[in-house]
């Protein structure tokens, strides 16, 4: 006659706690090892939370291209444009260059000023927080137009409506038609920026010369291939000449590759140790079903069967593990917020990450008990009963 469900967890509880000491070890080695893969996964987590922040506070990933003495033209941009593979957009700027700039009382030192070509505020990332970007008639029609950053508009307008007004960069007059959200870049103290249409800055410069390529690549990971695409074409296209070519997110890439070498030694720690656990829990249980043959015997004689034995020890195993796993999960969420707040890094509870921990100490726990359960299920009553 089997047991019923109830009954089996109640035989369980009591077998579990008729030896305290030995259910609070073999759960204090499944705690060590949960608590480990569970900080791994959290580090994970927190790390790229941490890659994604600052790659928010920077413009989109892109390629830069710039020569070494070779002027490039709008045609050399297009040229790319039909060959490079993975691009999501390409488009080109000319030198920076600082002027003051004025809106009646109110000025403005070293803001850069940018002459951009079509396709500029997608290649670049930049959100447009007010008004518009440039069309293709303001660069047909030389219209003297300007998109400012938001620095540059707090600065100049003191809370003003920005758009339509007319301010003064190098004494010349433009009307400002959007604001671009102003990205700090690397660390750098903002100081104000300027974007006019690349026709109205080569009309001005008398020069049809333009100073960078910027490149947007539709994913991450084509960023090195896109680099590597892009000298080897404009190598091919001027052989006598020098290409620099760049990303301006190389410092957080070599960060994310640290960070993954880092995370992949801590899965390997939180896999030994939660390894180690399971062989505990494979021991105790060992002993135990070596301790209790008597027990054993006489629950058969009396019309438990063998799936009833081997059920209750593996029962005995999941509630540790699940214990331990619970306890361990919990202490290491404690430990996160008190981190993350006292060094301001982003954090957000994954249930996921909960899930995968108690998973695996539930694997662990149940698969290191499953044999020592079995061959208790498989005793012979009669010889079980005669070890007493």
């Amino acid at each position: 006659m089997s047991l019923k469900p109830f009954d089996l967890l109640a035989l369980t509880c009591r077998s579990l706690g008729g030896n305290a000491l030995r259910s609070t070890l073999t759960t204090l080695g499944v705690f060590m090892g949960v608590a480990a893969v569970t900080a791994t996964l959290q580090v994970g987590s927190i790390s790229r939370a941490v890659i994604a922040r600052q790659m928010a506070e920077r413009d989109a990933p892109q390629v830069v291209v710039f020569p070494e003495s070779q002027v490039l033209r709008l045609e050399d941009m297009k040229f790319l444009q039909k060959r490079l593979l993975g691009l999501q957009a390409i488009s080109a700027s000319s030198s920076s260059t600082s002027f003051q700039t004025f809106f009646q009382d109110q000025e403005a030192k070293n803001p850069s000023m940018l002459g951009v070509s079509q396709n500029f505020l997608l290649t670049s990332g930049k959100q447009l927080v007010k008004g518009r970007f440039f069309t293709r008639a303001d660069f047909a029609s030389y219209r003297p137009v300007v998109v400012i950053d938001q620095f540059l508009a707090d600065k100049l307008f003191k809370g003003q409506k920005p758009t339509s007004k007319r301010i003064y960069a190098n004494r010349r007059p433009y009307i400002v038609v959007g604001v671009v959200k102003t990205n700090p870049g690397n660390n750098e103290a903002p100081e104000g920026e300027l974007l006019i249409p690349m026709s109205v800055f080569n009309a001005l410069m008398g020069s049809q010369d333009i100073g960078t390529i910027w490149m947007r690549p539709r994913k991450l990971e084509d960023l090195k291939n896109l680099e590597d695409q892009t000298k080897k074409l404009l190598e091919q296209r001027f052989p006598s000449q020098k290409f620099y070519v760049t990303n301006n997110v190389e410092d957080i890439l070599e960060q994310q590759k640290t960070l993954e070498s880092v995370s992949m030694a801590l899965a390997a720690v939180g896999v030994i140790s939660l390894l180690v656990g399971g062989v505990g829990i494979a021991n105790i249980t060992i002993a135990t079903v070596a301790e209790r043959t008597a027990e054993i015997g006489l629950k058969l004689a009396i019309g438990a069967t063998k799936q009833d034995i081997m059920l209750q020890f593996i029962l005995e195993a999941a509630v540790l593990s699940l214990l331990g796993g619970t306890v361990a999960l919990m202490t290491v969420h404690g430990l996160t917020l008190v981190v993350v707040g006292t060094f301001d890094l982003p954090y957000q509870f994954e249930s996921s990450t909960a899930a995968l921990s108690l998973g695996s100490a539930l694997l662990v726990g149940v698969g290191a008990g499953f044999l020592p359960a079995l061959r208790a299920s498989q005793l012979n009553p009669v010889t079980a009963l005669r070890s007493t």
